[in-house]
């Protein structure tokens, strides 16, 4: 055989190994960004769109938690400050606390894990307070009317989920959506899976931009075959 021969044989070689695994599974990750509305001049907010932020939850039970044992304890701190200047003896707790911080030293184990726990209840109020929450909700972007519009994640994986199902070859698919990052995994039972793959990223790249959110996530698209036996 000649040298000719012998380097197409070895490339043909390569090209049916290269088949062979892409039987098994193909992936991608792309960057996927909306396409934006055009707005009339005065209707919207135009490119200030993308500083919409994230949606602050109520957090309602905590701050009523936190406001109730404020309340309490100010409550009964300031009777018991009034009955000690009306020349009555104080309370037998406030007694055992002053007679506590007098005696016990700063090394015992209880103060250490008190003050710990106090620490660490302090921290998450203050995360609490300093963090928006409602993870779920992925901001939209505004329109005409300016009211602020969101998306929860289910529903935007549904959505999504249906758009991979269209897809010719597609047997099932999970999808789950995150606030940076949309995951694909396709179970593909005919085709080619670089085809299959192809139009999932085609079809979920549309998907994700008629979602109309102001931070499009990211796209990471996985198609297998599905398990023998």
């Amino acid at each position: 055989m000649s040298e000719p021969d012998a380097e197409g044989t070895e490339r043909a070689s390569g090209a049916v190994r290269a088949d062979v695994i892409d039987l098994d599974q193909s992936s991608s990750a792309a960057r996927y960004e909306p396409r934006r509305p055009t707005l009339k001049q005065g209707d919207g907010d135009g490119d200030g769109d993308t500083k919409s932020g994230r949606f602050w939850a109520w957090r309602r039970i905590p701050a009523a938690v936190v406001a109730a044992i404020l309340l309490g304890a100010a409550a009964l701190l300031l009777y018991d400050v009034s009955a000690v200047r009306a020349e009555h003896p104080a309370m037998y707790w406030r007694r055992w606390l002053a007679d506590q911080l007098a005696t016990v030293p700063l090394d015992n184990s209880w103060a250490l894990v008190g003050s710990g726990l106090t620490g660490a209840l302090g921290l998450w109020l203050i995360v609490l307070a300093l963090t928006p929450g409602l993870r779920q909700v992925l901001p939209m972007r505004r329109g005409p009317s300016r009211v602020r519009a969101g998306l929860d994640r289910e529903a935007a994986a549904l959505m999504l989920r249906d758009r991979a199902l269209e897809v010719s070859g597609v047997q099932s698919v999970r999808v789950r959506a995150r606030r940076s990052k949309v995951r694909v995994r396709a179970v593909s039972h005919f085709r080619e899976l670089d085809d299959v793959r192809a139009d999932l990223d085609s079809a979920l790249g549309t998907g994700i931009g008629d979602l109309g959110l102001v931070r499009p996530p990211a796209l990471s698209v996985h198609v297998r075959r599905p398990k023998k036996g």
